[in-house]
């Protein structure tokens, strides 16, 4: 839409502040700062949950691998070496690792926990994403039957590196008096720190020849873990590895084995997107407010306008350009001010930590470590969407200046 000079002057004129329409004035001056606000906040906010999306993901693709192969309908995997060369060799794979998981109760001096152990060999287990480089006391070599314990699951047994835990299979050994439980005592030799409250309240590393020894699996195990260079292209991913591992071979991506955590995620994002929206629509329902007065108050100068020869559409372009005007600086001096903050985000957490009575909050160490990933595709959304709401607020105020009768404004004003 074209708007001419004298519409964009005639628009400017009404916008001024006079003292008559001061009201008018303060209410579009509260739509402009809402806007700005809504834009900026919800852009905030989606690269911060962003960030936080993806450091979570990382992490539990980092414990949990990218994706796990296992023997179709359960048991045991046996003689897999041809198989771990088969996905080495598959396009974009990293790493593959024999894993053994089994459920135990740990105790310590009375103390029980019910655990998941998982067997990996002693390089995979310093080489694994996320959980080698997340050794905090101890060592990362677990030697020939060493144990690594999550940090929470340590403070729940009250034990750290240096000290003994002793594991109890679910799975007993049959004899002539009974079922008689399995239970072994491990040296404990690091504790690992995975900033995920539940993984590390119940799980415990071992090496892989002692956990098929305590789980009796022979030489088996449970899957093969795969990492790939680029786990995000999960159908991708899994048809890449179906074809590597061949028939009798089931494939669980990550997606798969945190498919309720995955939906929380996502539903949270939807959710935060629609609440945060409303902001900028409760300031587009302002300017709609503000717009009316305008018109009313303005009756008396559409009508002479009318008179002197404006058309309707000139009329009702000169209050579109108006309204729309406050919601498009709005919106962009938000999509400034937020993509300013959001790049400074770590920054501000710094400088907040500063302030007595700040410093050493969950929320200060929240903001000074995860970072804010910005999705321009988003960003784009969000602007386009302050943009749709101004220009729609004033399309009513717009028509019904246009379609006001001139010798009935004059004849009232």
């Amino acid at each position: 839409m074209i708007f001419t000079p004298f519409e964009r002057m005639v628009a400017w004129r009404y916008l001024r502040a006079r003292r008559q329409e001061g009201t008018v004035s303060v209410i579009a001056g509260f739509s402009f700062i809402g806007v700005a606000l809504g834009v900026a906040t919800l852009i905030i906010v989606m690269s911060v949950m962003n960030g936080f999306r993806a450091e979570l993901v990382s992490r539990i693709q980092g414990v949990s691998a990218h994706a796990a192969v296992s023997v179709a309908g359960g048991g045991p995997l046996t003689d897999y070496a041809a198989l771990l060369d088969r996905l080495r060799a598959a396009p974009g794979v990293t790493q593959v690792m024999p894993v053994v998981e089994g459920q135990a109760l740990a105790t310590v001096n009375g103390r029980a926990v019910g655990v998941k152990v998982r067997g990996l060999e002693v390089a995979d287990f310093q080489t694994r994403p996320i959980v080698g480089r997340s050794v905090i006391r101890g060592l990362s070599d677990l030697g020939e039957d060493g144990v690594a314990l999550g940090f929470n699951l340590s403070r729940s047994l009250g034990i750290s590196a240096g000290g003994n835990v002793t594991l109890i299979s679910p799975k007993g050994t049959v004899t002539a008096f009974g079922t008689m439980l399995r239970r072994k005592e491990f040296p404990v030799y690091a504790v690992v720190d995975l900033r995920m409250p539940e993984q590390d309240a119940n799980l415990i590393y071992m090496p892989l020849p002692a956990s098929q020894a305590f789980f009796r699996m022979g030489q088996g195990v449970s899957a093969i873990d795969v990492f790939v260079s680029d786990p995000r292209d999960v159908d991708a991913m899994r048809a890449s590895l179906e074809a590597a591992a061949g028939p009798g071979f089931t494939v669980t991506d990550w997606r798969q084995a945190n498919k309720g955590l995955v939906t929380a995620l996502g539903v949270e994002r939807v959710a935060m997107f629609v609440v945060l929206t409303l902001i900028i629509l409760v300031a587009s329902f302002n300017i709609v407010s503000s717009m009316v007065m305008l018109v009313r108050g303005k009756a008396a100068s559409i009508a002479i306008l009318r008179t002197m020869g404006a058309q309707r559409a000139s009329v009702s372009r000169i209050f579109l350009l108006a309204g729309a005007s406050i919601g498009a600086v709005g919106t962009l001096v938000g999509f400034a001010l937020g993509i300013l903050l959001t790049v400074n985000v770590q920054a501000i957490g710094y400088a907040l930590g500063q302030v007595p009575g700040i410093a050493g909050s969950q929320m200060l160490l929240f903001l000074t470590t995860l970072p804010a990933i910005i999705d321009w595709s988003e960003v784009t959304l969000v602007v386009a969407l302050g943009l749709f709401l101004s220009v729609g607020a004033t399309l009513y105020p717009a028509r019904r200046a246009a379609s006001m009768d001139p010798v009935e404004a004059l004849r009232h004003g």
